[in-house]
């Protein structure tokens, strides 16, 4: 092991600034417009569906849903800047709660993706079927011929574009403007205002209808999630790109989708009742109040933006696909790549075949798609705002402790020249101070979610005479934030029971998926070796076994194997320290889960083996992934304060720098190891 290897880092990727390619990703305005150009896309067959399910009260249900759109941009906002390696879903759930929960995550994403893909391609044909009416009978053949371009078009390797991303959520926005433009034209504000009374007439408002109602509008807001697996290539600071993106998205579908859902059920509920046409309100809508040339522009810019939807969703499934495989709960069959196009072909293959067979298996039943929709993503909705939540916890939890180590004086105690306190600048700095003595640096924050400021800021508002605006923030952010998995819990639990198919299906696949990922863990756990997702330490651990494992080491099994065998009851911390990081920086795909350690073969190997001994041995573990760079083995060493430290016996002259106590040899039948043992 080269002296100071240990580099403050994240073991996600390095920070964007280091690599001086800010410029190069993506800021708000492209940000909204791949969001938008998912979300946007919902509003041309959300309102056939909605109606078939709650009538004309289907606009007042977007509106009552869009309160909780809202609560829940701010939530995807935060999770960007927590986990800038991307993966959505599968990373919080899998880093803030555990590996299993982050696979589950992973299959409700999946279903929503196959699911937006078929829907968004049917769609898209079938809105087309305005302007070419003799392909309506084939839609279904049609959506089946275009889904399989796609997916050529992806092994071919051309990559999706923000840029034309876009070009399609302008056109569409600027086409949604322009129908709600021409209808205000014909109709008085007094006659859309009669609108609301005409909505709430002829059915009754029961607590179940307003439940299952509710439940059923977040198919409006599908997409949002695309926003947390855009962190690898959004520029920086990433929370305040992805707040304005957000804040912009809010502002055009709040303009939009809630008014349009309302106008095309109500002013058309011949249309909106006939199972052909229900697929096309918008674009009537458009010809109704319009003209030919409106109605047709919106029919054929609908149906670009609805396929381009489609491609989207079969590039999250394939990247989905590879980010599991990567994490060792899919076959590492789907990894592979061909070598005329260098594009991972077997991801690709059932990206685009699993939506084909369920448009077939539905025989392209629009309101029955719509139906199975709810399933994954509210699924993915309410685990990613659960995983946020229980990293909020751990940060209000981290903070007590951190504010029972400040200064007496902090703690409002009167000492000091003439008792007075200290400054309240002085508490934050010094809390900030604190939190780093009890969190091993930014780069386990950034891998556990946990952010040291968060932290300090709530130790320093703790304070006696210290009153922190940013504290009660947090605190207001934390109750907002649990108020909002409430909310959606309560859609997705809704959802289970009003919707069985949807529950019959979506279950079915997480099922089977989650029964493919066991077999997977199965088999590597009989060869020795159990999947590993690296975290942070979380907080100092005295009395704890720190075992050092590095790259090309063939005495790393010594290392492990004496660790487990002298844990004695204490938590084990294994840390690998990776080859460098390379100097040459690529941009990732969109999409992209980027994270140096699911690259590092040996580090996974290692840390397999060290899991499947821990868990036979029953001990507490933990494990941090570190690039081998500058740095200080020293300070992680000092932060961490644990009892014994084990390093390979040739490693232990270059950790002298420790100041252990005493140093111990040991001859283990792997190698010889040394313990550098600390009385605290």
């Amino acid at each position: 092991m080269a002296k100071d290897t240990i580099t403050q880092t994240t073991s996600t990727q390095l920070t964007d600034e280091e690599h001086g390619q800010d410029k190069h990703r993506l800021g708000p305005l492209l940000c909204w417009a791949v969001v938008f150009a998912d979300i946007g896309t919902s509003v041309y067959y959300v309102p056939g569906i909605l109606y078939a399910n709650v009538g004309k009260l289907a606009g007042f249900f977007v509106f009552l849903t869009m309160s909780v759109f809202v609560l829940l941009t701010l939530k995807y906002a935060e999770v960007t800047q927590r986990y800038p390696q991307g993966g959505g879903v599968v990373t919080v759930a899998a880093l803030a709660i555990n590996k299993w929960v982050g696979a589950l995550g992973g299959m409700f994403i999946l279903v929503d993706y196959f699911l937006t893909a078929a829907i968004s391609g049917l769609s898209g044909m079938l809105y087309l079927s305005v302007v070419a009416p003799a392909i309506g009978p084939y839609a279904l053949w049609i959506t089946v011929g275009i889904l399989i371009l796609l997916g050529v078009l992806n092994w071919v390797g051309i990559s999706e574009s923000a840029k034309v991303s876009l070009v399609g959520a302008v056109i569409a926005f600027g086409s949604d403007v322009a129908i709600l433009v021409t209808v205000f034209t014909h109709i008085s504000f007094g006659d859309f205002l009669a609108l609301f009374t005409q909505m709430f007439q002829g059915r009754a408002i029961t607590p179940v209808a307003i439940l299952t109602g509710f439940a059923g509008s977040f198919l409006a807001f599908s997409g949002l999630e695309s926003i947390s697996q855009l962190s690898p290539v959004m520029k920086t600071p990433r929370k305040k790109v992805a707040g304005m993106a957000l804040l912009i998205v809010v502002l055009t579908i709040g303009i939009t989708s809630p008014v349009l859902t309302m106008l095309s059920t109500i002013l058309q509920e011949n249309e909106a009742a006939n199972a052909a046409q229900s697929t096309q309100l918008i674009s009537l809508l458009a010809g109704h109040w319009g003209n030919t040339v409106l109605q047709t522009e919106v029919a054929i810019s609908a149906s670009a933006l609805l396929v381009f939807a489609s491609n989207t969703a079969i590039i999250g499934t394939y990247h989905v696909f590879i980010a599991l495989a990567r994490l060792e709960f899919f076959p590492s069959f789907v990894l592979q790549r061909n070598k005329l196009r260098n594009t991972p072909h077997y991801s690709i293959g059932l990206a685009a075949g699993i939506p084909i067979a369920i448009l077939i298996a539905v025989n392209a039943d629009i309101i029955i798609l719509g139906d199975m929709y709810a399933f994954g993503l509210l699924g993915a909705f309410t685990l990613t705002c659960l995983g946020l939540d229980i990293v909020r916890y751990k940060e209000r939890k981290l903070a007590r402790i951190i504010a029972q180590h400040l200064p007496e004086r902090q703690r409002g105690k009167h000492h000091g020249i003439g008792g007075a306190q200290m400054p309240a600048q002085d508490v934050l700095r010094r809390a900030d101070m604190v939190s780093k003595e009890f969190v091993l640096g930014n780069g386990d924050a950034a891998n556990t979610g946990v952010e040291l400021d968060a932290v300090a800021a709530l130790a320093a508002a703790s304070q006696a005479g210290y009153r922190s605006m940013k504290g009660l923030w947090y605190s207001l952010n934390f109750w907002l934030g649990v108020l909002t998995t409430v909310l959606v819990l309560t859609a997705w639990t809704t959802n289970l029971i009003s919707k069985p198919l949807a529950t019959a299906f979506g279950g079915s696949v997480a099922a089977l998926g989650m029964g493919v990922s066991y077999v997977v863990y199965k088999r590597h756990q009989s060869r020795g070796h159990a999947p590993v997702i690296p975290t942070g330490i979380g907080s100092y651990l005295p009395g704890s076994i720190l075992a050092v494992l590095t790259a090309g080491n063939p005495h790393n099994d010594a290392v492990i194997n004496t660790a487990i065998h002298t844990a004695d009851g204490h938590p084990v911390i294994f840390l690998f320290i990776g080859k460098p990081a390379p100097d040459t920086y690529h941009p990732p795909d969109i999409f992209e889960v980027v994270d140096p350690y699911l690259d590092d073969a040996e580090a996974k190997r290692y840390f397999g083996r060290a899991e499947h001994q821990a868990q036979k041995a029953k001990i507490q573990r933990r494990f941090v992934y570190r690039h081998q760079a500058p740095g200080t083995v020293a300070r992680f060493w000092q932060l961490l304060r644990p009892h014994d430290t084990i390093v390979t016996a040739e490693e232990a002259p270059e950790c002298v720098d420790l100041n252990p106590d005493r140093i111990r040899y040991e001859l283990t039948p792997e190698g010889k190891v040394a313990h550098m043992v600390k009385n605290w």
